[in-house]
């Protein structure tokens, strides 16, 4: 009886196994047709994990995500829970936490091409990155203290 509890114990840990990697295919599935499917010289911003709830995009930098004016505007303010960096320039987004480019920040670099969810990550001065993006401006590279995926 024991070996068999102990079968079926390890062949349901091991299934477990193949379901989760799978929920992160399909995220990764679906933010990579939202890259595919942006228009180059952009970046998008989405209410919800898996690049999905369109929030808008912006070609320029937006000084405020909360008033009315540049790409995201109003109550895209504190939302974004994904991206796809779809710019056409080879500059990096650099993503602040308070308007007016102030407080922290991290950068989505063009060879990341998305962040399907951005649960996890953290601006420069320690506070969460998923639905705290205030500003956003397009920089080079070494103006970037913090990379997403670092």
């Amino acid at each position: 009886m024991r070996k068999f509890l102990a079968a079926a114990a390890t062949l349901g840990l091991a299934g477990l196994g193949v379901i989760v990697p799978a929920t992160a295919a399909q995220a990764s599935a679906a933010c990579d047709t939202a890259w595919k499917n942006a228009a180059s010289g952009y970046l998008y911003a989405y209410d919800y994990d898996s690049c999905s709830g369109y929030l808008g995009r912006d070609a320029d930098a937006d000084y405020s995500w909360a008033d009315s004016s540049g790409g995201f505007q109003g109550g895209d303010n504190d939302d974004a829970q994904s991206l796809v960096h779809k710019g056409s320039s080879g500059m990096a987004v650099k993503l602040y936490r308070h308007a007016g480019y102030a407080g922290g920040h991290t950068c989505l670099a063009k060879a990341e091409y998305y962040m399907d969810d951005l649960s996890g990550y953290t601006f420069t001065d320690g506070s969460p990155v998923n639905a705290s993006i205030s500003s956003h401006e397009w920089v080079w590279h070494g103006e970037c203290g913090k990379f997403l995926n670092s």
